[in-house]
């Protein structure tokens, strides 16, 4: 039965007590002023040793790569084995994800390891889509996590997700195949990637660095995001990485830290081997070979040490808070924005591995979900003022129109008007006319009037 889980700042404080307590001084502890809790990653510690820890490891590649050997060796046990085969061994039709546990036990310390692997990716004739079962595996867990914690009772909490994935690729010498490049793409916001070059022993060192080379390249070229080492500030860290040897390609090369030293021999160049071989008197995992002996543990011959000293004993609680603070919570929010917006299609979507969503942290899910606000506003904008336009073109028409029409009756009237003015002017002129006439007539009828009667004329002067 499974104990819950640890945290993060459990396994911290795990080293800080191992520290302390060894730079602690042999002298008697001066009790005053000593209030106690100094004594607090004592009670974590135990605590966290009590409960034991939890590690989901993938493992990916082609059949034949030496998966199930590098596993192995990895944990000096035999995860796989006789009655349990490695992937090879058990070649599906189809690409399935099979998981694995075994508990193992080091100085007190348990570790709970989860192994998945993927057998039958790789190996079929069309390949298309052969990572799906893989991303609906690593989102199921994801969801189970997500649910656990929406429990009433989250005391006993199993992390299932999956922490690393070992990503093994074939020692071609000719970079990176299209299907390697599309897997990395695929997963790389959902899980820490760590590419592997497996059977480093087929290609001589200057091949293999030549290799190394190519891969980084693809891999920049195409925005593959591999797991990144963090800074190393602990004191064991720097132990681990002091005992790498540093590499020298010419009398100009700068100093190398600790911690780049292991960046440099991304990918790692593997070599797994079950046979224990005596050489020179020692005892030591290899491959015999006629020309020699590849050792597992040698660093001169593959970057073994380095890829087991990354991988458990110094950035295994990284890998798990990376997990946990970017790619689980990635998810985490796009799944709750999902349902808070009722959108169950895209949430749908985004849990299957919808390629067309891409996983980022949250503060750039809530940038990307204000810039799709932003766009919506003003496609909404764009949407009032093309109505708005319209209406406003239609107002425009209807008085244009009526200005027309205004306009028209104005003409008919100014026509009416001249015309009534100009009847008036024919009528003025001919009342004139007839005027003139008429006094004409008047006269000329005194006149005449006056030839006719002179003597009456004159009789009436003298009788006034």
């Amino acid at each position: 039965m499974c104990m819950p889980q640890s945290t993060p700042v459990d396994v911290q404080l795990i080293g800080l007590i191992q520290i302390a307590t060894a730079c602690r001084p042999n002298k008697p502890k001066d009790m005053e002023g000593y209030v106690g809790f100094a004594n607090l990653p004592n009670q974590v510690y135990r605590r966290s040793v009590k409960r034991g820890f939890d590690f989901t490891l993938m493992v990916v590649g082609e059949a034949g790569l030496g998966k199930s050997t590098l596993i192995n060796s990895l944990f000096l046990t035999d995860i796989y084995s006789s009655e349990y085969p490695g992937p090879s061994q058990r070649m599906k039709k189809t690409v399935q994800v099979e998981t694995s546990q075994v508990t193992a036990k080091e100085n007190g310390v348990q570790l709970r390891l989860t192994i998945v692997d993927t057998p039958g990716f790789g190996d079929q004739v069309d390949n298309s889509n052969c990572w799906q079962p893989i991303l609906d595996h690593i989102d199921s867990k994801f969801e189970e996590y997500l649910n656990a914690e929406a429990r009433v009772n989250r005391r006993s909490i199993v992390d299932k997700r999956v922490h690393c994935c070992l990503y093994f690729i074939a020692p071609s010498g000719h970079g990176l195949k299209p299907l390697d490049v599309e897997f990395m793409k695929r997963l790389h916001d959902k899980v820490n990637i760590i590419p592997l070059i497996a059977k480093a022993d087929t290609m001589t060192p200057e091949e293999c660095r030549e290799f190394k080379k190519r891969i980084m390249k693809e891999i920049d070229e195409n925005k593959i995001k591999i797991y990144e080492f963090p800074d190393v500030e602990e004191e064991e860290e720097s132990k681990e990485n002091k005992k790498l040897p540093m590499r020298r390609n010419g009398p100009k090369d700068k100093e190398h830290t600790p911690n780049s030293l292991k960046r440099e021999r991304v990918p790692f160049a593997v070599v797994g081997s079950n046979m224990i071989l005596e050489v020179n008197g020692k005892r030591v995992r290899g491959r015999q070979y006629p020309w020699g002996v590849a050792e597992v543990e040698n660093l001169e011959h593959c970057d073994f040490i380095p890829l087991r000293n990354m991988l458990i004993r110094t950035h295994m609680q990284d890998l798990k808070d990376v997990t946990n603070n970017v790619h689980y919570e990635n998810f985490r929010c796009r799944k709750l924005t999902a349902v808070t917006a009722g959108d169950s299609k895209k949430a749908a979507n985004e849990v299957a591995g919808d390629p067309r969503v891409a996983s980022k942290n949250p503060l750039a899910q809530f940038e990307d979900e204000k810039h799709e606000h932003e766009m919506k506003m003003k496609k909404m904008e764009n949407e009032m003022e093309q109505v708005f336009e319209m209406k406003v073109k239609e107002k425009k028409k209807k008085l244009e129109d009526s200005e027309k029409e205004l306009h028209h009756r104005l003409e008919q009237m100014k026509k009416s008007l001249d015309q009534q003015r100009r009847d008036l002017e024919e009528k003025r002129r001919q009342f004139e006319k007839d005027k003139q006439i008429f006094e004409d007539n008047q006269r000329l009828r005194l006149e005449s009037s006056k030839t006719l009667d002179p003597k009456k004329s004159k009789n009436k002067k003298t009788i006034f």
